[in-house]
């Protein structure tokens, strides 16, 4: 044991980055019950420990609110399908899990659901994914959850979310789980009477799984919202591709997420944007404030360019 009192592997326990049940550290002599009180851990869910200098995060949360269900719920809503690969909560959103309707177990920040889901809308084992230095996501060895299908997820989202929230995890996990929008209409035909059943097939018909990230998708539904005709979505040029284009008018429409910071990214960035200007293309880049507090100007954004680069589109 460590001078802190912490053993980071006792017993083959690792506490030392990852969320633990308290009790199982202290039956397995990693931890004494005085340091785990102490400032050294932080309780994200009551009987729920982590290092209190490991960062705070929506993949963190959920982890940690897998240990509170594990063996009798499954992680469910943003919370699956974060850990299922698609991206798509908002930064704020609390952990969802789902239970047996029988359990009655609640946590304080923490989103239960209660519903009999059938074995065949459960993944068991899910790895669990962490970004690396690169901001890339890679799975963590060791580390597993249970979470509602790909397709159950997006069910249950597109009938709890509001619109675009709803349309935006449709995209990401269609994108990233390669479902289909129509298996979703399948699973609601096995569930009659849930509430939101109505709303799904509006919600379907928006969805287009080659919508890339979450900004891609509220940048088209912006883009739609403001009667401007569909766009193509990764479309390509050469040897890149475009988010969103309008080929008849050779203007494209772009987000650059944080990552286009980077050194590296920049350099590529710039090589690709000469490549697209050598071929005639204007591209717009609205920003994540413009996307989110102002879609409509958005629109008219692209309206005028459409306008000013081929008169009558």
């Amino acid at each position: 044991m460590e001078p802190n009192g912490v053993s980071v592997t006792s017993k083959g326990m690792d506490i030392s980055r990852r969320p633990f049940v308290g009790s199982e550290a202290i039956a397995a002599g990693a931890v004494t019950p005085a340091v785990l009180k102490g400032p050294g851990y932080r309780s994200p869910f009551r009987g729920i420990a982590v290092a209190a200098d490991v960062p705070d995060s929506f993949a963190l949360r959920s982890e940690a609110a897998f240990l509170v269900v594990r063996g009798t719920g499954a992680l469910a809503g943003y919370s699956a399908a974060e850990m299922l690969g698609a991206d798509c909560a908002p930064a704020s959103a609390p952990a969802e899990v789902v239970l047996p309707e029988r359990q009655r177990r609640t946590r304080a920040g923490l989103i239960v659901h209660r519903d009999a889901v059938p074995e065949a809308e459960i993944v068991r084992d899910v790895p669990v994914r962490v970004r690396d230095r690169r901001g890339r996501w890679r799975p963590l060895p060791g580390r597993t959850v249970d979470t509602t299908s790909p397709v159950r997820t997006a069910f249950d989202l597109a009938r709890r979310e509001p619109r675009i929230e709803a349309v935006v995890a449709l995209d990401a996990l269609a994108c990233h789980c390669r479902i289909s929008p129509a298996d979703v209409l399948a699973l609601a035909e096995r569930h009659p009477g849930v509430r939101g059943l109505s709303r799904l097939p509006g919600l379907v018909a928006l969805a287009d799984g080659r919508a890339e990230s979450p900004m891609e998708t509220r940048i088209r539904l912006a883009l739609l919202d403001g009667g401007l005709p569909c766009t193509e979505l990764q479309f390509p040029l050469g040897r890149y591709r475009l988010d969103l284009a309008y080929p008849a008018a050779m203007l494209a429409v772009e987000y650059d997420g944080e990552h286009h910071r980077e050194p590296a990214q920049a350099r590529y960035d710039l090589e690709r944007q000469a490549h697209i200007a050598r071929r005639g293309w204007t591209v717009l880049r609205p920003s994540a404030h413009e996307v989110l507090a102002d879609p409509e100007a958005v629109a008219d954004r692209v309206r005028h360019a459409l306008a000013s680069r081929r008169p009558g589109c």
